[in-house]
């Protein structure tokens, strides 16, 4: 009955660490560019080619 204790116990520190890790990456500015992604399709990328 104690290993279900710990398992419950572990589980609450990983997913406040992974919540704590998510507020890190929204307050840093990860998800700021909404543009971007949607059009980045429509543009076709230079690549040079060294012969």
């Amino acid at each position: 009955m104690s290993i279900i204790f710990l398992l419950i116990l572990v589980s609450l520190v990983v997913a406040v660490l992974f919540l704590v890790a998510f507020f890190w990456a929204v307050r840093s500015g990860q998800y700021d560019d909404d543009y971007t992604p949607s059009i980045r399709m429509l543009f076709d990328d230079k690549v040079e080619r060294n012969q």
